[in-house]
C-alpha cells in the first residue's frame, strides 16, 4: 500500500513548490524591512545572506519549471507531428494497396 506522499498529484506538489517560494521571498522581505527599521537602518549580514538564499530558491523552483514546461510542451508537439505523419503514411500506404 502507498503511502500518502507517493499519492501527492502533480498539481498538489507544484502548489506546494510555489507556495514555499512565495513564503521564502516574502519572509526575506519581511526580515529585511525588520533589520532595516529596527538596527539604525542597517541590514546585517546574515538578513542578506537569507534573502540571497529565498531569492535563489525562489527563481530555481519558477525557472526550472518554465523551463520543463517548455521542453515538454515541445516534445508533446513534436510527437503530435510525428505521429499525424505516420498516420497519413500508413493511410496513403492502404489507400495505395487497395488500388492494385
Amino acid at each position: 500500500m502507498g503511502s500518502k506522499a507517493d499519492n501527492m498529484t502533480s498539481n498538489q506538489k507544484e502548489w506546494i513548490q510555489y507556495s514555499t517560494a512565495i513564503l521564502m521571498v516574502l519572509s526575506g522581505v519581511v526580515l529585511a524591512f525588520l533589520s532595516f527599521f529596527l538596527n539604525n537602518y542597517v541590514i546585517a549580514e546574515g538578513v542578506l545572506w537569507y534573502i540571497a538564499q529565498a531569492l535563489t530558491y525562489a527563481g530555481a523552483i519558477f525557472g526550472v519549471s518554465i523551463y520543463f514546461r517548455t521542453k515538454l510542451g515541445d516534445f508533446e508537439h513534436r510527437m503530435r507531428d510525428y505521429m499525424e505523419r505516420q498516420h497519413e503514411h500508413e493511410r496513403f500506404e492502404h489507400l495505395h494497396d487497395e488500388e492494385k
